[in-house]
């Protein structure tokens, strides 16, 4: 593993080494902020809000503290780190802004860019998500590097790149604070069934429904759901395949489809549970 892979969950300054020095000695130089452009990989989409008000009247009032992280551009720098403080010092009325230039790759740019963010846990789950997807498709990362880089562990990766399998109006709510990561993952729980999932968003949003209500409900739809297409499958299905399916349901006591397919198919047999994975492993080895 090379340096820049081992230095990703230590931030900037281990990354980046000389990136969070400061002084008259030190690398430090003013930037026109109108030859700035935003970092293309920059994974928060929304910027604006009360916390970005105050953070404009506090550069107002003492300029800007810490000088972002550039890299040279086409026409000028693009910010690598500290957009946030760019476009504060914009809305602030600041000509000029300090600033560190660094020659930093496409794939360092969206790693710094996302580490900036989480370090600061300003990132919503969908953001956080999509930053995610983008470190694993465009930089062919797996998800445990994903891990790595961002100081997580892989089943907290996986979880919430999940979240994008919602349908949208469920992620944009997640975005916008509505629902909470916890929320969409109970979702989740319904994936192959997007209106069960959007008549149970609304359900949450209507009654507040709290993570753990969520879950119940979820389960009790996805076993309703199951049923009913089990019976719909059953009425369309040859009399001897639809009886040799009722004998494997009794055998095994779960829900369990055949699906002809010419003179090829598949048998698929349901549970529920780890416990009730166990159970039927144990019956078909048996």
């Amino acid at each position: 593993m090379d340096t820049t892979r081992r230095g990703l969950g230590r931030g900037l300054g281990a990354l980046i080494p000389g990136a969070v020095s400061e002084g008259p000695s030190g690398p430090v130089t003013e930037i026109d902020a109108s030859k700035l452009s935003p970092n293309p990989f920059q994974p928060r989409r929304e910027i604006e809000g009360p916390e970005f008000d105050d953070l404009v009247a506090s550069v107002k009032r003492h300029g800007v503290l810490q000088p972002i992280i550039v890299r040279p551009g086409v026409d000028g720098f693009e910010v690598v780190a500290g957009e946030r403080r760019w476009r504060a010092a914009e809305a602030a009325g600041l000509q000029r802004i300090p600033a560190i230039v660094r020659a930093i790759t496409d794939r360092e740019m969206l790693e710094l860019a996302l580490i900036e963010n989480l370090r600061r846990q300003d990132l919503n789950p969908i953001d956080r998500a999509i930053a995610y997807k983008r470190l694993s498709d465009e930089f062919h990362m797996t998800q445990e590097q994903v891990a790595e880089a961002v100081g997580g562990s892989r089943s907290a990766i996986a979880n919430t790149m999940r979240l994008l399998d919602l349908p949208g109006e469920v992620q944009a709510s997640i975005s916008h604070g509505r629902l909470s990561e916890g929320h969409g993952r109970a979702l989740l729980t319904l994936h192959g069934y997007p209106s069960e999932i959007i008549e149970l968003w609304r359900a949450i949003e209507e009654r507040g429904l709290s993570v753990r209500e969520t879950e119940d409900l979820a389960k009790s739809r996805l076993r309703r759901v199951s049923r009913e297409t089990v019976v719909r499958r059953v009425r369309t299905q040859d009399p001897q395949i639809a009886d040799l399916a009722m004998q494997l349901r009794e055998r095994y006591a779960t829900s369990v489809s055949i699906v002809p397919n010419g003179k090829k198919g598949t048998i698929q047999i349901h549970y529920y549970s780890p416990e009730d994975l166990e159970r039927l492993i144990e019956l078909l080895m048996r």
